[in-house]
């Protein structure tokens, strides 16, 4: 793993969705680990769902239990040693919905969550207290305390307009993403603010981070709360981001069907442009994009973004904090 050329900074905020955000994560505090880099990270929680009576935020947990050892590194979600009997006998008692699975340690975590929230505590504070079990090495706030859910628009020959509207979790859990998203629509998200912490972090930070997350549905989310945008745009600190689009395809998820649901191209200078620069009233000081797409580079930089190509595949931690130092020194060349 090479070191960073420069001191890491020591204020870091990542805004993080769920598998991606948090497997970089761990190569980032892989990298810092024995300084006094403090790391934040604001998680998207507009995939967050309600499930028989129970408040789900799968980017959170998914960050909590990564970086606190809990995770179930197979799947990349979930708990670690799962087992799934609440979800067998809820299927027997025919209750749905039978295609999202609530394993039986995670839902402990979901009934705490419930049991907090129901008794008046905010969705931050209820995180800060499920922290303290898992102690996951960075201060974790949600990107806002109030309901933000994303929606997916797909066809539907059933409904007099052609389409219906159903939950993100839907859309990934259910359909497997494999049927074209018409529209992705954040319901909530304009009437919604920026979670306790959250804006200071990121103005405050000496480093902002888009790592290869959703940049529709993960960081796009985090940065449509009202006042992120600004704040990320307002920060004296440089602001990197990490293409989670390498030769044309997404590593993981379903970026490519939703970026084609916003209309961007799939390719990781899209992404880049989709972003915008900040000198152009964007979000983005410099941009890493994979080496299988080192051509895209002119074009990142021709959109006032600062551009290198390294690898960008996580395949182990050391890769992942290779990445990590890519992305402070790439931070230390556009700030100077």
């Amino acid at each position: 793993m090479p070191a960073p050329s420069t001191t890491p900074p020591a204020r870091i905020t990542v805004l993080s969705g769920g598998v991606g955000g948090a497997r970089f994560l761990q190569g980032l505090l892989h990298l810092v680990a024995g300084g006094d880099t403090e790391v934040t990270v604001v998680a998207n929680t507009a995939d967050d769902i309600w499930l028989h009576g129970l408040k789900v935020c799968p980017d959170l947990d998914t960050v909590m239990y990564t970086l606190g050892g809990g995770i179930d590194t197979e799947r990349g979600w979930g708990r670690t040693d799962e087992t799934w009997r609440a979800k067998e006998e809820l299927e027997a008692y025919g209750v749905e919905p039978t295609w999202f699975g609530l394993g039986d340690r995670d839902l402990a975590t979901h009934l705490v969550r419930t049991q907090m929230l129901e008794a008046g505590f905010p969705l931050s504070a209820v995180t800060e207290a499920l922290c303290a079990r898992w102690q996951p090495g960075v201060r974790l706030l949600p990107m806002s305390d109030d309901r933000v859910e994303t929606h997916v628009v797909v066809d539907d020959p059933d409904e007099p307009s052609g389409r219906r509207a159903i939950h993100f979790q839907e859309y990934w859990v259910r359909l497997h993403a494999e049927v074209p998203a018409r529209a992705v629509v954040p319901v909530g998200i304009d009437q919604s603010s920026a979670g306790p912490g959250v804006v200071a972090a990121i103005t405050g930070a000496d480093l902002v981070v888009l790592p290869p997350s959703n940049p529709v549905v993960s960081v796009g989310t985090i940065l449509g709360v009202p006042g992120v945008r600004d704040a990320v745009r307002s920060t004296t600190a440089p602001v990197v981001g990490l293409s989670p689009v390498v030769a044309g395809s997404h590593v993981r998820g379903m970026a490519a069907q939703l970026l084609t649901a916003v209309g961007v191209e799939v390719s990781a200078a899209a992404v880049a442009e989709h972003y915008g620069a900040r000198s152009a009233g964007g979000v983005l000081d410099g941009w890493l994009v994979d080496t299988a797409d080192a051509d895209d580079v002119a074009r990142v930089e021709a959109a006032g973004i600062g551009c290198r190509a390294v690898p960008l595949m996580m395949t182990d931690l050391d890769a992942t904090a290779a990445m990590a130092t890519a992305a402070l020194d790439l931070a230390a060349a556009v700030r100077r």
